[in-house]
């Protein structure tokens, strides 16, 4: 793959070469959006699942300390947050006023992965269809609409960096931000891995250009 990018006919030195893989990879710092949740697994390691179920349909305050599995993380929504659903002991998270989004942060052990269930539900709690939005932020931001979300519309976000928060809100509609089944990850190290194999190759090109001065 580097020898379709780097031509050997092209004059690049290793300095340049090396900046500009690290250039590329600053300049293709991305968030990726995965819509299917058995896809969003299979590219994390070690997911940790918080399903909400230990809530009832009642009031809860601001903030609330929350886990999945091992990673901790924060939801808060001004006004206060609010327990929903609740049919066969399934329940999720909401808010108590629908203008306020809910944001989760504060994630814990170097979280780039987050995804989970996302939709409306009505004053009552229970499940409705209209539109959600959410963003995801790790020094860059990115936004993306779930439209005529249900119970089963699945969003993931999986960043090359960790990511500091993802907030989750409506457009404006007469239904309320809900989330179930949220889930949190780190991503394969493939990625990784390609970086760090460049580098190594860097390094390489570096010494045998070294040899080649020195003779």
């Amino acid at each position: 793959m580097l020898a379709k990018l780097f031509p050997s006919s092209r004059p690049w030195t290793a300095i340049a070469l090396a900046a500009a893989l690290c250039a590329g990879a600053s300049a293709h710092a991305a968030i990726t959006v995965v819509t299917s949740q058995p896809d969003f697994v299979s590219n994390v390691v070690a997911p940790g699942y918080d399903s909400f179920d230990d809530l009832r349909v009642q009031p809860y305050p601001d903030l609330l300390d929350r886990h999945a599995g091992s990673y901790a993380y924060q939801a808060y929504a001004g006004g206060g947050l609010w327990g929903a659903g609740g049919s066969g002991g399934d329940y999720w998270l909401s808010n108590n006023s629908s203008h306020n989004p809910i944001v989760f942060s504060g994630f814990g052990g170097g979280v780039l992965a987050f995804g989970g269930y996302f939709f409306p539900s009505d004053v009552a709690g229970n499940a409705t269809t209209g539109n959600v939005i959410l963003t995801a932020i790790d020094g860059t931001v990115l936004t993306y609409n779930l439209d005529n979300a249900t119970t089963g519309s699945f969003l993931g976000f999986v960043s090359d960096t960790p990511l500091s928060s993802v907030v989750l809100g409506t457009d404006g509609g007469s239904y309320w931000p809900t989330a179930n089944n949220v889930v949190l990850a780190v991503p394969e190290p493939a990625t990784y891995g390609m970086l760090l194999a460049g580098l190594t190759l860097v390094g390489g090109l570096a010494r045998r250009r070294s040899r080649a001065s020195g003779r």
